[in-house]
């Protein structure tokens, strides 16, 4: 039995789900102490996986679908929230001074 071989664009694709990328700016930017960026995170991940599994459910294209047969791409997801959340962060913190 092989793995599924997932072609390197859909991993790509994952992290930059626009769910994810919203959400995680939004939430990092709202983050008042650095280590609340991995909580941001987290919730975006959470809230970008249940809406990319409607949004797939009701056949609608999705930039990285989400379907019972086909991959999470979780690594890929986490990596992207973080760093979409740490940006929200760093963005906020900037333009302060």
């Amino acid at each position: 039995m092989t793995p599924p071989s997932i072609p390197a664009a859909v991993w790509i694709w994952a992290a930059f789900d626009p769910v994810l990328i919203g959400l995680a700016l939004w939430l990092g930017w709202r983050a008042d102490q650095a280590g609340k960026i991995v909580i941001a995170a987290l919730a975006a991940l959470g809230v970008s996986l249940i809406a990319a599994w409607i949004i797939t459910a009701l056949g609608l294209p999705w930039i990285a679908p989400l379907s019972r047969s086909g991959p999470m791409l979780l690594p890929v997801r986490t990596v992207a929230a973080l760093v979409w959340s740490s940006v929200g962060y760093a963005a906020r913190h900037v333009s302060r001074r």
